[in-house]
């Protein structure tokens, strides 16, 4: 597949992109900084597009020719940003410009409802620390699901820099307590499955491991 990953050079942009590759596909790497962006063993499939993802014009020469858009944009360690809303906000109609249609975008849980699911401890962080930023995204989220695009929303537990292991949940609601946690490599692997054999076209995935 041709896939533009937005994100490319985040936590878990990196492993779509090194697993993309690793499986042939072709990627277009949507940076603000390529020198971020870590050397790969195939090169001849990977084009590096430099740009700002909150420009309409910026994202929509990017996704010219691609199959699939994988959006996986954070705001690093800030707890306030509008980067997801803001991005967005230039992603839908960019999409539009380029002709694609399929885009695959991480969230996060406790995004939206997803925080009713959530144990007590998890709801006090979202509620106390992570409102602003969480609050942003659900702003993401709703304007990406009043597109007309062929969207799937992502939302996992919380990340760590595990394996890729294969096993783990998806599915319309996750609860438990405590702080469940998923790799990002595993959250990748699924965001490149749903890409090449779309499930969850207009519905949000939830993510957990298995423990």
């Amino acid at each position: 597949m041709r896939l533009l990953v937005l994100g490319a050079t985040g936590p878990t942009g990196r492993r779509i992109v090194d697993q993309a590759l690793a499986a042939g596909d072709r990627v277009t790497a949507f940076v603000r900084d390529p020198a971020r962006l870590p050397a790969t063993g195939h090169a001849d499939a990977l084009t590096v597009h430099r740009g700002d993802a909150t420009r309409r014009a910026d994202v929509a020469a990017a996704a010219e020719g691609v199959d699939a858009v994988l959006v996986a944009l954070g705001s690093g360690n800030a707890i306030r940003s509008d980067i997801a809303s803001r991005s967005t906000a230039a992603l839908i109609p960019a999409l539009g410009d380029a002709g694609v249609d399929r885009v695959v975008m991480l969230s996060a849980y406790g995004v939206g409802e997803t925080a009713k699911d959530a144990g007590l401890v998890m709801r006090a962080a979202y509620r106390i620390a992570m409102r602003p930023l969480f609050d942003d995204k659900a702003t993401a989220d709703a304007a990406l699901r009043a597109s007309p695009l062929a969207w799937t929303l992502v939302y996992p537990v919380t990340l760590t820099n595990g394996p890729l292991t294969g096993r783990y949940r998806v599915a319309p609601r996750l609860r438990g307590g405590g702080v469940p946690r998923i790799s990002r490599a595993d959250v990748a692997d699924f965001m490149l499955a749903e890409a090449r054999h779309p499930a969850w076209v207009g519905r949000t995935a939830v993510l957990g491991g298995r423990g």
